[in-house]
């Protein structure tokens, strides 16, 4: 019979004869188990926390009830960190569809910032302040790819909105999505045991010279709590992402229709874009591109539905392998400011074509 983890855990020797058993392999081998004393934790924490910011947003969300659907004003709250004078990293789920951000330092200076650039998959964001920051300190990347399992790293962020809160711990696993050329699909990240909770989202993981080598972004848990599986952004991945890739914020939040979705909302090829959310001064916001109006639960996944779904952008149909979508991601990373945008929707059946002039 398998043992649970916990089971297997009483069956250890004791913690005493458990380190006097390490202290012996030292000893025969030379080798010696280190730990980065409390105070050397503690001036990093000072060096990098000024650093480490709150975000407050505010997004427009649905709720149904008694068959009727409503749009309610709700507030968030996250983290992100200062890389510039004018530039915070944080996770995409914290600001995709925020229609306000308010950015919050630790001397309690607060201004107004936007989304730049923004990819869900990976969850990781940029945000661009409205001025910039007076004496800013930031914080540098490292890079990810010469972290490994078991290696210390510390998180900052404002768990259940108690800012600048530090745990630590360790690389505990990597996650690799399949190798792909568009940046779409593109994902990686640390699995560590140190403690992530609501409002950590976002936030910096440090390794021990000070380095960022993760943005913070969810957690495996059945509680809703922490349970030792949160999960990091890679900063290998963020940086490609947000300063190479560099592909505009768009301010929508929405489905991936595919397989079997796609013929349950009739669409009239294999794949499409079902618009959960729009931010209304967002470039497809400001198409008119509508978001869902009533929330529905499909094979226990509750989705928003009755919003556009999204066919093609500039004559490039949204298709899911992966050469179509490095195609489509280079013709975005060309067009410029300026350039018109046409976006074809199906919107009640029908197919309308939005376009973005500026």
């Amino acid at each position: 019979m398998n043992k649970t983890p916990f089971e297997l855990l009483k069956s250890f020797q004791p913690f005493k004869e458990l380190s006097n058993l390490v202290m012996v392999f030292s000893i025969i081998t030379g080798f010696q188990v280190h730990t980065l004393p409390a105070q050397d934790l503690s001036a990093l924490y000072e060096r990098v926390s000024p650093a480490v910011v709150v975000i407050e947003t505010e997004k427009q969300e649905i709720e149904s009830s008694g068959g009727t659907s409503v749009e309610v004003t709700v507030g968030g709250l996250g983290t992100g960190f200062l890389i510039s004078d004018t530039q915070v990293v944080t996770a995409a789920h914290v600001v995709q569809t925020a229609k306000k951000i308010l950015v919050h330092f630790s001397d309690n200076e607060e201004i107004p910032g936007k989304v730049v650039v923004s990819f869900k998959n990976a969850d990781v964001a940029l945000v661009e302040l409205i001025w910039p920051r007076k004496n800013p300190v930031t914080v540098p990347f490292g890079n990810s790819d010469e972290a490994k399992v078991g290696q210390q790293i510390f998180v900052i962020g404002a768990p259940m909105g108690l800012v600048n809160s530090l745990s630590s711990g360790y690389i505990s696993g990597r996650l690799q999505g399949k190798k792909v050329s568009n940046p779409f699909s593109k994902v990686e990240y640390f699995q560590t045991d140190a403690a992530i909770n609501t409002g950590n989202s976002g936030g910096p993981m440090f390794n021990m010279k000070g380095e960022v080598i993760g943005v913070v972004s969810y957690i495996l848990s059945q509680s809703g709590g922490f349970e030792g599986l949160g999960f990091a952004a890679t900063s290998n991945i963020a940086q490609e992402l947000l300063f190479q890739e560099q592909i505009l914020w768009a301010g929508i939040d929405a489905y991936l229709l595919t397989g079997e979705m796609a013929k349950i909302f009739n669409l009239p090829q294999p794949h499409g874009i079902l618009v959960q959310k729009v931010v209304f001064d967002s470039p497809l916001g400001l198409m008119g591109v509508q978001g869902g109006t009533y929330t529905a639960t499909i094979e226990d996944e509750e989705i928003i539905v009755g919003g556009d779904i999204i066919l093609e952008i500039d004559g490039i149909r949204f298709s899911t392998s992966d050469q179509e979508l490095r195609q489509l991601a280079d013709h975005l990373k060309k067009r410029k400011p300026q350039d018109p945008l046409v976006i074809t929707v199906l919107r009640s059946g029908k197919m309308v074509e939005l376009t973005l002039n500026k």
